[in-house]
């Protein structure tokens, strides 16, 4: 799915970058398989972007925040984001990749990682009984707030199946 507005007076950026959202689902995996071949073909950086968040409830299911050292945390996310991106860059070599972990909401991350992009990549899980026609909650607002072209990589059908 692709939604495109009309472009800004002067255009969208020519030389921004590809942005692309990244959970680690299948959907995931095919917006950065997308993401490598559109930055490869327009020349242009691609920003991986992923986010976590460290909200946990205590033992007496109260909803205030425990205190610790993320840094583990913050390390373990990294990781997961350059297993996603493990033989990507590798089969295209001419993409610079940045590479954005970070604590906050995703589609806070995205629009503020995407405001100079050129395009901005994310998946769909289709979930639900509508599954051809359901977006989850951070494609779903940016649909309604990307500031530039979007798409919204669907996974193959086996790959839904999971």
């Amino acid at each position: 799915m692709a939604v495109v507005r009309a472009a800004p007076l002067g255009g969208w950026p020519a030389d921004g970058p590809i942005v692309v959202g990244i959970d680690g689902s299948p959907a995931s995996e095919e917006a950065i398989a997308f993401a490598f071949h559109e930055a490869s073909l327009r020349g242009c950086e691609l920003v991986a972007v992923h986010t976590w968040n460290e909200v946990f409830i205590d033992t007496e299911l109260s909803f205030e925040r425990i205190a610790f050292d993320t840094t583990v945390l913050r390390e373990h996310e990294r990781e997961l984001l350059a297993q996603r991106l493990a033989g990507w860059q590798e089969k295209y070599p001419d993409v610079r990749v940045h590479r954005v972990v970070e604590q906050n909401r995703p589609v806070r991350a995205l629009l503020e990682h995407g405001a100079d992009a050129q395009l901005i990549l994310v998946g769909s899980r289709g979930r639900g009984g509508l599954a051809g026609t359901l977006l989850g909650s951070t494609s779903q607002a940016l649909v309604h707030y990307a500031p530039c072209p979007l798409i919204i990589a669907r996974p193959r059908d086996e790959e839904r199946e999971r």
